[in-house]
Formats: structure tokens, sequence, C-alpha cells
């Protein structure tokens, strides 16, 4: 240890931690001391080391920043404007329409908009798979947050699409101080042709990246793909060399269990996102197979979708319901426990986007990602059970502190790098022109 002040020394907290087993457990009382962006101590020790910065937290608990494994993080700009209508209907008669609107100014707005509220909400981190991705690259750096960006096509754009993804990828791989890391982005494989995905594929293996994209997102896509094709999504990922590569699924809630060993025998690391928000909106009979994944050791990684689906960014809600629906649809109320909850939404998480390595637990070395979550409100008394006050009586509003990379980005409820009532106002004077649908166009047909 240096004799130099630390950058951060975060005081009287009771933190989250794994064991060597990856068991989520807490210590009370503890210390932990942050240098150059990265945890460099977590201690029980009494002595509070000199610092640039303290914070206090008693009282608080200390998590692993919350990490949104799959969104389109501009549409909250969509957010309310498609309600309580079936899938082809919501892509086709509104969301796709208005998308062909956007502007790249639009999807800055949004993009803000969006970060503010996972700031707000303890998300440090986000996968994002949208258009115009340029400008949430600029946003990503300029607010300090954590991402995981793909800029989205396809196969209707031409091969030009498939060119921009890559070229998109390349550019701003290693970005934002290593802040940014990127995808290839393939809307899905009912967009997205064969050959297109091959080619992804090649493209993927090639330059070491990753792939973000759509599959199998409900059992209806699942039964027309094998109806039309003789194949389910999940087998047009095999056959087309997707599967050989890193690849983060979005969804899967048509996972058949003919599916299971095609992804059990994949060459790549393979890991899926679950929205189950959205799913229980759109009525979708059937949610993310959580527990057949990770009997597999298939991580699954908590996330929100697009707010125009979902209508919020709340991390900690995926957290919740994803731990309801499991019960639900297993019959089984010891699956999920409050714990395997947390631990799906810590180091599940920081693995399905790439960075387990780096994210996901406290602990030495690892990025100083940290958010602090105030336990004192009616709400959360008493605590019998601290995993269960987290996940169940918790709130993202219950989120005081949000820090990334050892820079705090919200302190005590107040945002420092973003300025929410500009954006709202500017936003709120281009929606006019973002809303129109009198042009008759869409930027894609939903046909599955």
């Amino acid at each position: 240890m240096t004799d130099s002040p630390a950058d951060l020394v975060i005081t009287g907290c009771t933190v989250l931690v794994h064991d060597d087993q990856e068991r989520v457990g807490f210590e009370e009382n503890a210390t932990i001391v942050v240098r150059d962006g990265v945890i460099e101590s977590v201690t029980t020790s009494p002595e509070s080391p000199p610092a640039v910065e303290h914070l206090d937290a008693r009282g608080q608990v200390a998590l692993p920043g919350l990490v949104n494994c799959h969104t389109h993080a501009p549409m909250v700009a969509l957010r309310g404007v498609a309600e309580d209508l079936p899938t082809e209907e919501w892509f086709n008669d509104v969301v796709w329409p208005i998308e062909s609107n956007l502007t790249a100014r639009d999807v800055e707005l949004g993009a803000r908009l969006a970060c503010a509220e996972m700031i707000r909400a303890g998300v440090t981190c986000f996968a994002d798979h949208y258009f115009s991705m340029d400008t949430v690259a600029s946003v990503v750096e300029e607010c300090g947050m954590r991402a995981h960006l793909g800029e989205a096509y396809f196969s209707s754009q031409g091969p030009q699409g498939r060119e921009k993804s890559l070229e998109f990828a390349l550019r701003h791989r290693g970005a934002a101080g290593g802040r940014i890391t990127t995808a290839l982005a393939p809307h899905a494989p009912y967009t997205v042709t064969d050959d297109d995905l091959a080619a992804t594929a090649a493209l993927a293996r090639e330059h070491g990246l990753p792939v973000h994209l759509h599959a199998s997102e409900n059992r209806d896509q699942t039964e027309t793909s094998l109806e039309r094709h003789g194949a389910t999504p999940i087998d047009v990922l095999a056959r087309t060399g997707i599967l050989d590569a890193d690849v983060l699924i979005a969804h899967g809630t048509g996972i058949l269990d003919r599916d299971l060993p095609v992804l059990a025998g994949a060459s790549g690391r393979v890991a899926v996102a679950t929205a189950p928000r959205g799913y229980l909106k759109f009525a979708w009979p059937t949610t993310t197979p959580v527990r057949a994944l990770h009997d597999l050791g298939i991580p699954v990684g908590l996330a929100t979708d697009g707010a125009a689906s979902n209508n919020s960014l709340d991390v900690w809600e995926s957290m919740a319901l994803t731990a309801l629906v499991q019960k639900s649809t297993t019959g089984d109320p010891r699956w999920l426990t409050s714990r395997q909850a947390l631990h799906h939404a810590t180091l599940q998480s920081a693995r399905a986007v790439g960075l387990g390595d780096t994210l996901g637990t406290l602990a030495p070395g690892r990025r100083a990602d940290i958010v602090l979550v105030d336990l004192t409100g009616p709400h959360t008394q008493p605590v019998h059970d601290l995993a269960a006050t987290l996940v169940h009586s918790a709130r993202s509003c219950d989120v005081r502190t949000t820090i990334v990379d050892g820079r705090i980005l919200m302190r005590d409820r107040e945002l420092l790098t973003l300025d929410v009532a500009e954006v709202v106002t500017e936003l709120g004077r281009r929606m006019p022109a973002l809303l129109d649908r009198g042009h008759g166009k869409r930027i894609q047909d939903y046909d599955t």
C-alpha cells in the first residue's frame, strides 16, 4: 500500500461480498478504500486511512453497481407511447414508424435522460443496442457511466448496416478511459439473414468482438422459425457460427428444451439477458428459463429492455421480478432466493456483458463501481434478512450514492454529471416531430 492518500474512502457501511464459492454474504462496519479507480481494500479495520475524499456510509449497504444487461437507452423518449398492445402491433403500428423519425439529437437527448435515470437507480453499466450510437458513446464519456455498446443493424439496410456496426465497434472499443466496451449488434435472426449472421460471426472472431442480439425473444418467434425454416432461432445462431463467438442473447423466453444442448455445446461464451417486466406486459406465455440456463452454467444477467416496452430502466425492479417470476413459473418458493437474485444482479450480470473479471463484486483489484443504499426508511425496517430486504423491500430510490471508477456520479440523490431539466425541456420541444406517424413509413416489418 502506498503512503499517499487514497482517492476515496467509504466508512461504516455494510458490504455485500462473495466468498470463494461465489455465495453472497455481508460484512458489517466495513471500510472500502479506492485508488486510481480500483478497489484497493475492503476491511473491517476501525482505522480510516487518509484520503482525498471521505464518505461516511453508516446505516448504508455498499453493493457492486448494478448492470443493465440489455436495453435501448434512447427509447426513454418513447416511454408510454405504445401501451397495451400485442407485440406485432407494438412494433409495426407505433414503435417502428416513430423510429423512422429519429435524429442523432433525439438519440442523444434520450441517452442523457436514460443515463440520469440509471445513475439514480444504482445502475453503473448498461449494454445498449440501438442506432446513432456515436452519440450514446459521447454521452457515456461525458456522464461517467460504464457501457457495452453496439450499433444495431437490419439486413434490409444492405451490407452498409453490418459494416457500420463493425466500424462503430472497432472505433469505440476501449473509449472513455476504458469504460466503453463494444459488440457487433445484428438485430435478430428474424430481421438479419443467415448470410449476414455468418458474416457477423466471422467478423467477431477476426476482431475479437462479442455479439449482442435478440433471439428466441418469445415462443411465437420460435414456433414461426420452426414452421418456416425447420430450425429454432438458437439453431440458426449455431449454424451461422454466432455461437462460436462470445454472444449475449436478449430475452430468450422462447428457448426450448431442445435448444439447451445446443447452447451448452457452444464454443463461444454464451450469456442471456432477462427483462421480466416487458414479458408480463406483453402477456408472453413463457419467461427466460433461468433455472435451466443456470444448470448449464450460462450466466443470466438482469435487464430492462427499452423504456418503450418496459416503461422504466429500473434494474432493481428487474431483480425483484426475476426472483418472483422464477418462483411462480417453477412452482418452487425456494428458487430464486434473495441471495441468488443478488448474485444475478452482480456477478452474473457483469459476466453477461463480458466484464466478469473486473466488475460484479466489491473486492481488491476490481473497478470501483459502487452504490450505497440507505435502509433506514420505514419500508425497509426492521431488517431480519438483509438479502431479502434488499431484493424485496428496498427500491431503487433508496440508492443514495452512485460511484463509477471511483468517481461519484450521484451524491445523496443529487446528480453531479447530468442536467435533467435541460434535457426534458428540449426533448419536449422535439416530441411532436418525433411522434408523427403521418408519413406511413416504418424502419422494419415485424413478421414472426
